[in-house]
């Protein structure tokens, strides 16, 4: 028997997110391609940054037919946060620059590269990276270098170097309850046997 579900965060009723999710303006409008094998993940923390932020937009697929609509913002530069050559690092707007329309694809390596394979118009995209140095909260997965982060805290270290000094810091309140909770249902000795040491 299946157990009630939010419809909204989509977690067990009983483990609802939503009072813990914050609702955030942005000057950076975020679009989040995920990849539809993540949609059901446990841990869908794109799905968590889409729900806290009011100026962000999800879209599930591997081929996107509509990118150029979605690409061809009024107003924004659209970029792509993903590493690759010629990538610009991330700096704070200065008052005059037009704000960027932060394209996040969101599945594993391998998926995110075989999404911009099969979608040209978005590999094509200027690109923008994270400082370096940045760690991840996110205790339950083995990260494949340094500075791998999750959807999510990718999202704030994105917005919180565009936007400084504005904190989206709340937008990690439900990631991080969210990993407690995975941790206390596997047991602390679980946990400490498979994860602790990563």
């Amino acid at each position: 028997m299946s157990r009630i579900q939010c419809p909204r965060c989509l977690r067990p009723q009983s483990h609802c997110l939503c009072p813990l999710i914050p609702s955030l303006d942005s000057r950076t409008r975020v679009l989040l391609l995920q990849h539809p094998s993540e949609v059901n993940h446990a841990l869908n923390t794109a799905r968590l940054a889409v729900l806290g932020l009011n100026n962000a937009e999800l879209i599930v697929g591997e081929v996107f037919e509509n990118l150029p609509t979605l690409l061809n913002q009024p107003g924004y530069q659209a970029r792509l946060l993903f590493p690759g050559e010629e990538v610009q690092p991330m700096k704070a707007y200065s008052s005059s620059d037009e704000p960027m329309l932060l394209v996040v694809p969101d599945g594993t390596w391998r998926k995110a590269r075989k999404m911009l394979h099969l979608n040209p118009l978005l590999a094509a995209l200027p690109r923008v990276a994270l400082a370096e140095g940045g760690v991840s909260r996110y205790r339950l997965r083995k990260a494949p270098g340094p500075g791998a982060l999750s959807t999510v805290e990718a999202i704030v270290q994105a917005l919180e170097t565009l936007e400084a000094p504005t904190s989206f810091a709340p937008l990690l309140k439900p990631f991080e309850a969210l990993i407690e909770g995975q941790i206390a249902a596997m047991g602390e000795e679980v946990y400490q046997r498979n994860h602790a040491d990563r």
